[in-house]
């Protein structure tokens, strides 16, 4: 498999799910203002992906579509983390999920910015705007919530203690990912991660917050296997392609 192309698909595959994750928000939010940030950091996720789908299908030159590739794959072809797939559950854990891919994405857009690869710098100079919109309304979010009432930091630090634990899956590695990195046209993951861990620990200490000691990771992020919510999520987006094999808009 071509490793430009597994790459493009981990990075499309992470904003396509969130995406989706964060669109069950719509016309649910806490009030109406927030409501509307979050469907636009939906939107947001979701116009990544698709730069990256398009530059996947142009990548691996098959005859398949943007479309067909977001679509029309079958579970164990997608490489999305398992920390998009997770539940909202309440807002508070909503926020946690926000805030953690925005720093992950953050840092990792400001890395591909520089990539030997024009075409992928571009999309990520033009994502690091949206992503620091992201990471500012959520940090706000993580501070509100930590330093508001015992009811909101208790919903925060209990997201905290349910999902801490997938967050280093974001930093897994594509298969031929480390030939990137020695191309200088994708970021090492493993300094990725430790810029990651840099940052939080100064954001949860701002925050008001005690950052997770365990140090226990769920593994298996990336490689096609997936949580059980994850064939939910893929039944809700494949639906209509599924049911209407190419219809269009």
């Amino acid at each position: 498999m071509n490793p430009l192309y597994n790459y493009l698909l981990k990075l499309a595959d992470d904003s396509f799910i969130m995406g989706q994750r964060l669109s069950a928000w719509c016309g649910e939010g806490p009030y109406l203002e927030e409501d509307i940030a979050l469907t636009n950091i939906a939107l947001d996720e979701l116009g990544q992906a698709n730069n990256f789908y398009v530059y996947a299908s142009r990548v691996i030159d098959n005859g398949k579509s943007e479309d067909d590739i977001a679509f029309l794959r079958y579970e164990h072809e997608y490489v999305n983390a398992h920390w998009v797939e997770l539940p909202n559950e309440d807002y508070a854990q909503t926020i946690l999920k926000v805030y953690v891919l925005a720093v992950y994405q953050k840092l990792m857009y400001e890395a591909l910015s520089n990539s030997a690869n024009e075409e992928l710098s571009a999309i990520a100079q033009k994502s690091l705007k949206e992503v620091k919109y992201h990471y500012t309304h959520a940090s706000s979010w993580m501070k509100i919530f930590a330093q508001g009432t015992e009811e909101s930091k208790s919903r925060l630090v209990k997201a905290i203690e349910n999902i801490w634990e997938y967050t280093k899956g974001l930093f897994a590695k594509t298969e031929g990912e480390d030939d990137l990195v020695a191309l200088h046209i994708a970021p090492d993951a493993d300094a990725l991660y430790e810029e990651f861990l840099a940052m939080t620990k100064k954001d949860f200490a701002d925050f008001g917050l005690e950052y997770p000691e365990n140090s226990f990771m769920q593994p298996k992020s990336r490689t096609g296997y997936h949580t059980e919510y994850f064939g939910f999520i893929l039944c809700e987006l494949q639906y209509m392609q599924r049911a209407y094999p190419g219809c269009t808009w």
